[in-house]
């Protein structure tokens, strides 16, 4: 009989304290306690700039295939950003920019059997990704890097999520050829 008392206190117990934990009232998950920091906001060119990391990567890698993918992913990543989450500030830049960038990355997408046709249009876009990034900001650290002797030695940037270099211009024939010009924080 002592068991069964002990048990049923118990049991009250544990249902007690589990009723305890629910909020009371209003229960919308992305209610914010008072004095409590809100989350950090999301850049709206994060998607962008993870669209175009997979394509320097891939193209690092002389992956064709890969790096046309990631253009067609980086293309409806355009298409997708809600624009009223852009800054006021920035609506102008941006829209100079995302048809130019979105055309980049539609033939990056659309070229898989032409790696040296995808890096062309890889050097244009990265100056547009790297002018949005600058501008808006890319809720990661990014590094601007230089290769001197890519287009006959007229140079070519690109934005990397690593320091180290990964030239996605010569790939496997001068993987480490270039330097980091600007860390963008």
């Amino acid at each position: 009989m002592k068991h069964l008392v002990l048990i049923a206190a118990t049991v009250g117990i544990s249902l007690a304290a589990c009723n305890n934990n629910k909020p009371a009232g209003n229960t919308d998950s992305t209610q914010t306690v008072a004095g409590t920091p809100a989350a950090p906001a999301v850049s709206p060119v994060k998607e962008i700039v993870s669209g175009y990391l997979q394509i320097k990567n891939a193209l690092a890698a002389d992956n064709a295939s890969d790096a046309a993918a990631a253009g067609k992913t980086l293309a409806a990543a355009f298409g997708s950003i809600d624009a009223s989450t852009i800054p006021a500030e920035h609506k102008t830049l941006y829209t100079e920019i995302e048809g130019n960038a979105k055309e980049h990355a539609e033939h990056i997408g659309d070229n898989a059997g032409n790696i040296k046709h995808q890096r062309e249009h890889f050097e244009m876009l990265s100056k547009d990704v790297y002018d949005l990034v600058k501008a808006m900001g890319a809720g990661q650290p990014l590094y601007y890097d230089f290769c001197p002797m890519y287009n006959d030695n007229k140079g070519g940037s690109w934005l990397s999520e690593t320091q180290e270099i990964k030239n996605p211009y010569f790939g496997s024939s001068m993987l480490t050829c270039g330097s980091v010009k600007e860390e963008l924080k």
